[in-house]
């Protein structure tokens, strides 16, 4: 039976075997394919690049990198694609590896085709493949069996030095790859050793869980649908890490069949999947903060690169092929145990839980852990238990250089695109108060609960308690009207929930008023 049947075939309780049996491969075909690459990676180390003019220098390979699945240990047997980034002395900058990536590809080019090392071993076929970014592509073979080896070379910016960078300095790099407005995903190469890192140093059994996704990918999705604009494995790869964190707390026992069935019921409802990780890039710079958030409210599913921030490696893919192959899977014997049931999955949330401070001005913060998908209601029914309150809880939340909004109880976090740790205000109300939202002239903003019939003044004493700038120096305008201090609200027919902007009388005006 052909190797690309067997698995719907295979018994869950048999697929540990059936990783070891077919999917594994043999240290010494892996010893024999590197032992070819070797042989690229000595041509690229030891080759003086001269002679590409817009490079205007000598140009030295200060690093090559194993990537891939060669690269981070979870290699299949007969899959011979090898994929190599190679760091160049050229690039100061990822604008100048932007700029000289083409140059570079001709430069190694050239030089390829003149090595007798590499024509030795049957190079051929070489080409440059468009993509995100280029790539030169050839073809060689290995010395004991002459099987054909794919290789992929792609020049990089060592954007990361030749040390390990700490997480101030990680945080400077990630802001210039964010100020460097690449394509997404263009400069990922750069931080190519952390995304093998994250997979590398992961153990043994997770490894050959993601054979086994892989294998099924490549067997009943890619095969099945040559044409189709896919994902790249790298997205299901971490969908996969991501279901193993979440469904097992990172345990390194743990069942195949279920870890199976877990990623193939996320893969049916990619539509709701928005995960990401904060290991190397720190939310607590604003700028790398400020574009995280703006990349969490893109249309679902999101997988942020664990190393790359710019880059969603599941956008703009035909996800919807992936959920129906993923439900078919589920119906084989693949995911049915010894009693023709189900297999259990793990309990994985589609996006995970995020940290959401309550503040309240006159009381101490409140931490609660929420579900992004969780409606708004149920967030206010912990508050209540929590502290007590009798009244109308009025919810909002304001984004960096954003206008402050409500939070309606019968939508979700991520209805507004919340996916990521936040903090809200709580306005407790008693009818008929309303709240009303000022504006500061930083543009941050606060909620106050007014009646409709109290004096202007009424808010400006409260603002001064809040705030400490005297209600005689402010002055607070709707709709460009300034308002003036003894008339009630309801005379500038201001509604709940509207937005008054604060600022800060001159001297002169203040001293008017005071007199």
């Amino acid at each position: 039976m052909a190797l690309a049947q067997e698995l719907y075939g295979t018994p869950a309780s048999r697929l540990d075997s059936f990783v070891a049996q077919w999917l594994q491969p043999s240290r010494e075909w892996k010893e024999e394919v590197l032992e070819a690459v070797r042989t690229v990676e000595q041509f690229l180390r030891q080759e003086n690049f001269q002679g590409e003019r817009s490079l205007g220098q000598d140009v030295r390979v200060l690093k090559v990198v194993k990537v891939g699945s060669f690269g981070n240990g979870t290699v299949l047997r007969r899959n011979t694609d090898v994929e190599l980034v190679v760091f160049l002395s050229c690039f100061h900058s990822f604008q100048e590896e932007a700029k000289y990536h083409q140059a570079a590809l001709r430069l190694i080019w050239k030089k390829a085709c003149c090595c007798q090392d590499l024509l030795a071993l049957g190079f051929y076929d070489p080409r440059v493949m468009e993509g995100v970014p280029s790539a030169l592509v050839f073809t060689i073979q290995t010395r004991g069996t002459w099987e054909p080896i794919n290789v992929t070379i792609v020049p990089a910016y060592r954007a990361l030095g030749p040390s390990s960078p700490n997480s101030q300095s990680l945080s400077e790099i990630y802001v210039n790859l964010i100020k460097a407005n690449g394509y997404p995903g263009y400069f990922s190469p750069s931080f190519c050793e952390l995304q093998r890192n994250f997979v590398k140093h992961r153990p043994t059994k997770l490894k050959s869980f993601l054979r086994l996704v892989r294998h099924w990918y490549q067997q009943y999705v890619r095969d099945k649908c040559p044409r189709a604009n896919l994902p790249p494995f790298y997205a299901l790869e971490l969908l996969t890490i991501y279901a193993w964190e979440a469904g097992t707390q990172e345990d390194d026992n743990f069942r195949l069949d279920e870890g199976l069935t877990t990623v193939m019921e996320l893969l049916r409802d990619y539509e709701l999947i928005c995960i990401y990780w904060t290991k190397h890039y720190t939310l607590q710079n604003p700028v790398i903060e400020a574009f995280v958030r703006t990349q969490l409210k893109k249309e679902r599913p999101i997988i942020l690169d664990p190393a790359d921030p710019t880059h969603n490696v599941a956008e703009g893919y035909r996800w919807d092929i992936v959920a129906q192959r993923a439900n078919q899977c589920l119906k084989q014997d693949c995911c049915y145990d010894n009693r023709d049931t189900p297999v259990s999955s793990w309990t994985v949330k589609r996006t995970p839980d995020i940290q959401v401070t309550v503040e309240q001005w006159g009381h101490s913060d409140l931490i609660l852990w929420v579900n992004p998908y969780e409606p708004i209601k149920k967030v206010k029914e912990k508050i209540r238990l929590s502290r007590g309150y009798s009244g109308l809880q009025r919810l909002s939340f304001q984004e960096p250089r954003g206008e402050r909004q409500v939070l309606s109880g019968h939508c979700s976090l991520a209805y507004y695109g919340i996916f990521s740790n936040t903090h809200i205000c709580l306005l407790d109300t008693i009818s008929p108060e309303i709240q009303v939202f000022v504006k500061n002239p930083d543009g941050g903003s606060h909620a106050y609960a007014i009646h409709p019939f109290d004096f202007v003044l009424s808010l400006k004493q409260q603002i001064e308690d809040r705030q400490g700038l005297s209600s005689k120096q402010q002055q607070l305008k709707f709709r460009g009207q300034v308002l003036q201090d003894f008339f009630d609200f309801a005379s500038y027919n201001i509604q709940d929930s509207v937005t008054l902007v604060l600022s800060k009388k001159r001297e002169d005006e203040a001293s008017l008023a005071s007199s």
